[in-house]
């Protein structure tokens, strides 16, 4: 196991595993690369969470389209700037862990997982 391994950073395919708790176990266990900032991302997530449920009872009171859709582009936005945090984590501290290791197949492949996940997030 690397020392990548040892310190918690996921493949995509292990954090792509299933619901919460399924892709902890196994050789990836340990910290994630935003396990410092575990609090403030859980704290931004609930705030994502009540915006969407604001917009569902705007839905429920038949609020003007415009209104609703003004919701529906802060969601994004905020849910955007927690993508880009968490892809700023993964590149350093997954990413450069696994290059100070010297494991240079251990760092390419994290780096073409961040790049994939980047594509994923700028397809509409």
């Amino acid at each position: 196991m690397s020392e990548n391994e040892a310190q918690g950073c996921h493949s995509t395919t292990a954090a792509a595993a299933g619901p919460e708790g399924e892709h902890g176990s196994g050789p990836h266990d340990g910290p994630h690369g935003y396990a410092s900032d575990k609090e403030a991302y859980l704290k931004r997530m609930r705030r994502v969470e009540g915006q969407v449920r604001g917009i569902a009872r705007m839905i429920d009171k038949d609020a003007y389209c415009i209104d609703v859709l003004t919701q529906v582009a802060a969601v994004t936005k905020a849910l955007q700037a927690v993508s880009l945090a968490l892809v700023e984590d993964h590149l350093g501290h997954c990413v450069v862990d696994a290059a100070r290791a010297g494991d240079d197949d251990g760092a390419a492949a994290k780096v073409r997982e961040a790049s994939d996940a980047i594509g994923r997030l700028v397809r509409m």
